[in-house]
C-alpha cells in the first residue's frame, strides 16, 4: 500500500504533522466496511523508531549510513496491506528518487507531504526546543540543513502528487491524501512499474557491459562539462537520459577520483541486473552522496 514521505525544514512539525496523518488514517481504516480497507495497517517510520539520533546530521558519513537505515526500514514495511509513514528528513531529491522507484517496484502509489513551515518560525522552533532540552538541532547544523534543502516539486514525478500543507493549517489535507493514495472506489490502486523499477534478465556478459558503458559515459559527460567550464565548482551536470543531475563539489573532483568513485560503484553493483536508466540514476545519486563527504 502506499508511502507517504514527508518532507520540510528541520524543526518544521513534520512528527507533529504525520501523526494527525497517523490518527486519521488509523480512524479511517476502522470506521471502513470495505473489507479491502478494514485489512490496512499503518506504519509510522522516524529516525527515532530506527535508533538514529540527530547527531548523524552533523557530518556527511553517518548522515549517508542514516539514510541507509532510514531506507531499509521503509523498504522492510512496503506492503500490499501497510500504508508506510516516512518521517525523515528527505530533503534530498536523488533519496525521494530512491524511495519512489521502491514504492514503484511494489506497485504500489506514493506522495509527498511537504510540511511548509517557513524557515525563521522553524528556526524559532529549533532554538526554543533546544533550551528546553526538548530536542532541535545544533544551530550549525540546523542551518546547514536548511541550506541543503531541496525543495519537493510537484512537476518531478517522483514528488508527485504533492501536497503542501502550510504552517498555520490546523490539519493536513488528509482527505485529499486518502482519496490519491487509498481511494474510496474499494478498488486497490495499482501502479505499474517501468523500466527504471523493473529487473530485467540480461544475460552477465551483457549487463556488465551496459554498467561499464553507463557509468563511463557519466564520468565523461562531466569531464567534458569542467573542460568547458573551468574552475566552476558547486554546479549541476545533466546527463542524457537520466532523471537526476550530478551535483559537483566546491572543489571540482580530478578525473582520477571520479574513476575511483566509478570503480566501487562498480563493483558494488556486480552482481545485480538493473536496466541502463536505473543505472544511470543509481550512479549519478552515489556520486552525489560520495561528493558530500
Amino acid at each position: 500500500m502506499p508511502l507517504i514521505l514527508l518532507a520540510g525544514y528541520p524543526s518544521s512539525g513534520k512528527t507533529y504533522r504525520s501523526q494527525q496523518l497517523r490518527e486519521y488514517l488509523t480512524q479511517k481504516i476502522a470506521s471502513s466496511d470495505n473489507p479491502r480497507v478494514k485489512r490496512l495497517k499503518v506504519h509510522h517510520i522516524d529516525d527515532q523508531s530506527v535508533g538514529l539520533s540527530r547527531d548523524v546530521y552533523a557530518a556527511a558519513k553517518p548522515e549517508k549510513d542514516a539514510r541507509a537505515t532510514f531506507s531499509s526500514a521503509i523498504k522492510r514495511s512496503l506492503d500490499q496491506d501497510i500504508i508506510v509513514i516516512a518521517d525523515g528528513m528527505n530533503y534530498i531529491k536523488g533519496f525521494r528518487y530512491q524511495l519512489y522507484c521502491e514504492a514503484k517496484a511494489m506497485q504500489t502509489p506514493n506522495c509527498v507531504l511537504h510540511v511548509g513551515t517557513p524557515v525563521d518560525k522553524c528556526r524559532e522552533l529549533n532554538n526554543a526546543a533546544l533550551k528546553a532540552g526538548t530536542g532541535g538541532y545544533e544551530p550549525e547544523v540546523f542551518e546547514n540543513l536548511v541550506f541543503r534543502f531541496e525543495e519537493p516539486n510537484g512537476m518531478s514525478r517522483w514528488d508527485a502528487p504533492l501536497f503542501t500543507l502550510p504552517y498555520d493549517d490546523a490539519e493536513p489535507p488528509c482527505d485529499a491524501i486518502w482519496e490519491a493514495m487509498v481511494g474510496s472506489d474499494g478498488k486497490a490502486k495499482v501502479v505499474r512499474q517501468n523500466t527504471a523499477t523493473v529487473l530485467k534478465p540480461a544475460s552477465e556478459q551483457n549487463y556488465l557491459y551496459e554498467l561499464d558503458k553507463a557509468t563511463s559515459d557519466v564520468i565523461s559527460a562531466i569531464s567534458v562539462w569542467q573542460q568547458d567550464h573551468p574552475g566552476e565548482g558547486g554546479s549541476e551536470v545533466a546527463i542524457a537520459n537520466a532523471e537526476l543531475r550530478v551535483t559537483l563539489p566546491i572543489t571540482a573532483p580530478s578525473l582520477p577520483q571520479l574513476q575511483r568513485l566509478r570503480r566501487q560503484f562498480i563493483g558494488l553493483n556486480r552482481q545485480h541486473t538493473l536496466s541502463k536508466s536505473r543505472i544511470l540514476d543509481l550512479f549519478i545519486d552515489y556520486l552525489n552522496d560520495s561528493f558530500q563527504r
